[in-house]
């Protein structure tokens, strides 16, 4: 397998991928000896222990063969050692072997690679943390609110402020994804306008025409009050373009990803590389069968450009490329070719600065607060369990997951393509993080 890049004195983890021609084609023995992850020397690397990664492949390994998922791709790194494991298939059915290089939907893990960009534009003058978003998006100027959440659409007061920059890294802005059960209109007009919550991408042609709809509808609460899932970092997709002056995609490859060697990432798939893109898949509820919600090949949404592209959730990345950007983020922005952002840009977006007020009417997953803040655009651990992250990062609704730790220097980075079922992490999640931990030695 190819080495990553960047890295020519760390050792790699080869595996001999096991090819499913179905659910349940084999059992977790034979799966675990067709595919057992070594390193190349074949001895234990200093970072983590070889039992450890036997253990972490065994579990990733039983839910391909449980036919939970059809594959998955694991990456564990500590300085300079990188362990990867591809399991299983692209596609349940007999598709082709995932591969390490395979390109993933990444949804959410989107988000903290949006909040890097925004701090990059603060370091350069383009932006202020502080100043209101209304000189460059001027369709969210003088905001209307609910006068409470559930209520008529137009029954609204004025906003007492406007919406800020950090309103929107924050998920502050006053309006996003409602957790609480209950038919509320806004969510209704927000779907009909196609700006709602979810896991489709936007069809809007362009920016422009998804703003207008926004600013179409008041807000739910007022700028800077409630942390709300999701909308603000769409919005900061469109002030970041409007900012740079340069199309969304465009600004991000030259300031992110040619620098840091991510030449698989963007908001879509090129025709040449569409064959490593996997089936996506979501599960009924009811009968417990998978259903394809995004399919490979050029029938994929992801195999064309959008209209506006989702600084939320829109982007598609491997797991080497990803890598590339936890390291840059875990050495505080500078990365072998340099630095892209300053140790303070780091320090803001890896503090929590959503207040306990705030938390507490702000409901998400069951006891999502305990554990964890929000910085900008990305996760701060508080605290944590067997089976939980720790340090920064985010997880994606299509089923990935990343985040760095200071504290012991791991990565992890684990990519699947079953859709999340709630906001309560998966299985495989659980498994992934805990033996992540368990690999560590010294």
């Amino acid at each position: 397998m190819m080495r990553r890049r960047g890295n020519g004195t760390g050792s790699e983890t080869i595996s001999r991928r096991n090819v499913l021609k179905g659910a349940g084609a084999l059992g977790v023995a034979a799966l675990a000896g067709c595919s057992r992850p070594e390193t190349r020397d074949g001895t234990d690397a200093s970072g983590f222990s070889q039992a450890g990664l036997e253990r972490l492949h065994a579990a990733m390994a039983a839910h391909v063969e449980r036919g939970d998922l059809p594959g998955v791709v694991t990456l564990l790194a500590r300085g300079d050692e990188v362990h990867t494991d591809a399991i299983g298939s692209l596609g349940f059915g007999g598709a082709a072997p995932m591969r390490r290089d395979t390109i993933f939907r990444i949804a959410s893990m989107s988000k903290p690679l949006a909040g890097a960009a925004t701090m990059l534009l603060v370091e350069e003058g383009k932006l202020r943390l502080d100043e209101p978003v209304d000189r460059l998006l001027p369709e969210l100027a003088h905001r209307r609110v609910l006068k409470r959440p559930d209520g008529p659409v137009d029954d609204t007061v004025p906003a007492q402020r406007p919406i800020l920059v950090s309103d929107l890294l924050t998920l502050r802005l006053g309006t996003g994804a409602i957790m609480s059960p209950g038919d509320y209109p806004i969510v209704q007009a927000m779907n009909e306008r196609g700006v709602g919550v979810g896991p489709e991408l936007s069809t809007a042609p362009n920016a422009e025409a998804w703003l207008a709809a926004l600013g179409s509808l008041p807000l739910i609460h007022q700028p800077g009050e409630v942390w709300m899932y999701d909308t603000g970092i769409t919005v900061l997709g469109a002030l970041l373009a409007r900012a740079s002056g340069q199309p969304l995609e465009t600004f991000l490859r030259e300031r992110f990803f040619e620098p840091l060697g991510m030449k698989d990432t963007g908001f879509s798939v090129p025709a040449e590389k569409l064959e490593r893109l996997p089936t996506t898949y979501f599960r009924n509820p009811e009968s417990g069968e998978f259903i394809v919600f995004d399919p490979p090949g050029k029938d994929s949404r992801f195999s064309q450009s959008p209209g506006f592209p989702s600084a939320a959730g829109g982007l598609v990345s491997t797991a080497d490329d990803y890598l590339a950007f936890a390291r840059m983020m875990l050495n505080r922005g500078a990365y072998p070719g340099g630095r892209i952002l300053s140790e303070h840009s780091v320090s803001l977006m890896t503090t929590d600065h959503i207040t306990p007020a705030q938390k507490a009417v702000s409901p998400f997953s069951p006891g999502f607060w305990d554990k964890q803040g929000w910085g900008y655009a990305v996760s701060v651990i508080t605290r944590h369990e067997p089976g939980d992250p720790r340090g920064f990062g985010w997880d994606g609704g299509y089923g990935t997951s990343c985040y760095w730790d200071p504290e012991t220097g791991l990565i992890g980075i684990l990519l699947t393509q079953r859709t999340m079922d709630s906001p309560t992490a998966p299985a495989a999640f659980v498994d992934f993080w805990r033996s992540a931990y368990e690999a560590l030695q010294g």
